[in-house]
């Protein structure tokens, strides 16, 4: 998918791409529309940078069944590497 928002307008905002970036992966994550590693993805950082940004801005974590069945479904690619 691809947005675009006029350079004018960003620029009168005084926002980057990476901030709006941001800002819409911890609005998709605060109201879990997407995984903490989908709202990683979508602000274009790794997962412990990203949860430092919800860290400052003192929104919880969520960690549900699908995230743990993930991270073990990770962790058993990793041990057969």
């Amino acid at each position: 998918m691809t947005i675009e928002i006029a350079d004018s307008i960003a620029k009168r905002a005084k926002i980057t791409s990476q901030d709006i970036l941001l800002r819409v992966a911890i609005l998709l994550f605060a109201e879990e529309k997407v995984t903490l590693g989908q709202a990683a993805e979508i602000a274009g950082l790794p997962q412990f940078l990203f949860q430092k940004e919800l860290g400052k801005r003192k929104i919880p974590i969520h960690y549900g069944m699908e995230e743990y069945k993930q991270d073990l479904e990770t962790i058993a690619k990793m041990q057969l590497a």
